[in-house]
């Protein structure tokens, strides 16, 4: 039986092109975005949803899937998740295999500011806004509400955070004029007024000393008012 050759050969040209399509097909396959992931780096409770993060994402670059890997800028996609006043900063990797990763860390709040205005005061004394997915646990913030005096307020919730047992019990920060700060507490009645920021530890650690005191007395409630206004002392008002 006589072979024709001119048709074998016609058969592994196409043969080849079909593999050469194929390996290339798969090639630009895994050059393009195949999936893309939101993760939330810290905190828990979210103050900006995924669903959120996805839509800045779309109305800003259209949706990343099957868009080419060399076609997409990182530096880009960052600056428009971190353009949104939840987000503190964004970090956004791309994997060999195309899958998108973009890791979130959220603003912190550490006050919340109760007047004409609402707002946060976050961790690095900046204003931030209420979110409507959760509200965080952090003192409130009253009266004459001023850049100066929201600076102070963040110089003194700084210390507070620092120290357990002040964290635990001021739930509220009270401006009642330049350098005068009252300070409403978790389980007493009293209120206590810190005066200027000078010398926090020293006013503070005599806080502890006339409390700890008045607990030993069982003597808390017997108090309308106390003052760390004067230096080394502390000045108490009774009912």
């Amino acid at each position: 039986m006589k072979i024709n050759w001119n048709y074998t050969k016609i058969g592994f040209l196409l043969f080849l092109l079909s593999g050469v399509y194929a390996f290339s097909g798969h090639r630009n396959d895994a050059k393009k975005v195949k999936n893309s992931t939101i993760e939330f780096i810290g905190e828990d409770n979210l103050f900006i949803t995924h669903q959120t993060v996805n839509k800045l994402l779309i109305q800003n670059l259209g949706s990343l899937t099957n868009v080419p890997k060399d076609a997409l800028v990182l530096n880009t996609v960052e600056k428009v998740l971190e353009a949104n006043e939840m987000v503190k900063s964004a970090q956004v990797y791309l994997a060999v295999n195309g899958e998108l990763t973009s890791k979130i860390i959220q603003r912190k709040p550490l006050g919340r500011i109760e007047g004409n205005s609402k707002f946060y005061l976050d961790d690095e004394g900046k204003r931030m806004p209420l979110s409507k997915n959760h509200s965080a646990r952090v003192p409130i913030i009253t009266g004459k509400i001023t850049d100066e005096s929201l600076n102070d307020c963040f110089k003194l919730i700084q210390f507070v955070n620092a120290d357990n047992f002040l964290k635990k019990d001021i739930i509220g920060i009270h401006i009642t004029q330049k350098d005068k700060i009252q300070l409403r507490l978790r389980l007493e009645d009293f209120v206590v007024t810190v005066g200027s920021l000078e010398n926090l530890e020293g006013k503070f650690n005599n806080y502890k000393a006339f409390y700890r005191k008045a607990v030993k007395d069982q003597a808390l409630d017997k108090y309308k008012a106390v003052s760390l206004e004067y230096n080394n002392q502390v000045v108490c008002t009774k009912i």
